[in-house]
């Protein structure tokens, strides 16, 4: 194994654009939902001007550029080659952080965000919150290999450290939501001298039975809102923990297929009035939606959760802990609850706006909430 760290730089073969569009053009659709609005899934009006847009006004090469201006890189790590984002600050005492995204996202969610980390004062911001920032693509994602053997959350936080260390950074901050969440916890937890503290935007904490005799009314609208969940909302991470392969030929081989699967979930996830498109563009969300097709990784990104859901990560934290609550996450601990597994919360914020993929959708809200997160570890 290589320690080397290599440029990689972008450049879909054009072939692989025609035939997307090529099988846009192909696609075969079924009939109109027997209900009006969501209840059954995408409905097929949505569906069907969704994938016009794909077909008409949508450009890829304006994505491949922007990833490309940000800086791309590979390296091989435990015997996998590893995407990732790496941007340094012109600030140089800027604080080093890794920045993990979850499902159905991927490093597009922390575009909008990567410049103000990485040079505030050309963002209004000042020079002593500045980040070296880290996007890795978590394996089977992406543009990172696909796993031949089991990749679960706690491998992928020893792959962050020894990337961390490997580009120079001996003491740095870890950052996630989503499965972000899970591997920024491990991380967290591993104690490792080099992680200096974490933050956490999607916080997974069990209340006791005792909490749930006496909930406050905060802590009763999440758990009201978990349970809607629990019963109509968590049938992909059930597919995906137990017949991920399955669900796979249907999302490689289907790019509307691929598409209205995490489409749905833009619409359910973020804080939009029923309307994805009032969160996000749909340039954004198909931005994102072409990290799966592009490289085939509908089947290997859903192991993650036949590997890791039944052990999301439980352990104690001890290093500083920051916390941002965004009112339309699908877990909202309180902060009684998050205090046993996070027992050192240097920062708690319950924000007015925004939802589960917060630095794509309240891009000013999150690196603000990192700044002050951060503030006191530097």
């Amino acid at each position: 194994m290589s320690d080397a760290v290599t440029p990689f730089i972008l450049d879909v073969p054009q072939h692989a654009l025609d035939d997307l569009q090529d099988r846009l053009a192909r696609t075969r659709w079924p009939e109109r939902e027997t209900v009006d609005g969501w209840q059954q899934g995408v409905p097929l009006a949505a569906a069907r001007a969704f994938v016009e847009h794909w077909q008409t006004g949508y450009d890829w090469r304006r994505c491949e550029a922007a990833l490309n201006a940000v800086g791309q890189f590979t390296t091989e790590i435990d015997g996998l080659k590893l995407h990732f984002l790496h941007r340094r600050s012109p600030e140089p005492n800027a604080l080093p952080i890794v920045i993990t995204h979850g499902w159905p996202g991927s490093v597009i969610e922390f575009m909008k965000v990567i410049g103000p980390l990485t040079d505030p004062v050309a963002h209004g911001g000042r020079a002593e919150d500045a980040f070296h920032v880290v996007c890795p693509s978590l394996p089977g994602y992406g543009f990172s290999d696909r796993p031949a053997e089991g990749w679960p959350v706690p491998r992928i936080a020893k792959a962050w450290i020894v990337l961390m260390q490997r580009l120079g950074y001996a003491r740095f901050v870890a950052q996630g939501g989503d499965w972000g969440s899970a591997v920024t916890t491990a991380i967290g937890a591993s104690g490792d001298p080099a992680v200096a503290g974490i933050h956490l935007n999607m916080v997974v904490a069990r209340p006791t039975p005792e909490d749930l005799a006496d909930p406050t009314a905060a802590e009763k609208a999440a758990l009201a809102d978990l349970q809607r969940y629990s019963k109509d909302g968590n049938g992909y991470s059930q597919q995906q923990a137990t017949r991920p392969q399955t669900l796979g030929y249907g999302l490689v081989d289907s790019p509307v297929g691929q598409a209205m699967w995490i489409y749905e979930k833009f619409r359910e996830w973020t804080d939009c009035d029923g309307t994805p498109e009032n969160a996000l563009t749909r340039d954004e969300m198909l931005d994102d939606i072409m990290l799966y097709w592009l490289t085939g990784t509908g089947a290997s990104s859903g192991r993650l959760y036949w590997e890791s859901f039944g052990s999301f990560a439980t352990e104690t934290v001890q290093v500083p802990t920051g916390c941002s609550i965004f009112p339309k996450e699908l877990f909202r601990a309180s902060r009684r609850w998050a205090e046993r597994q996070y027992p050192n919360i240097i920062h708690w914020n319950e924000l007015p706006k925004g939802g589960h993929f917060a630095a794509f959708e309240q891009p000013e809200l999150f690196v603000d909430e990192l700044r002050k997160a951060f503030r006191t570890l530097r």
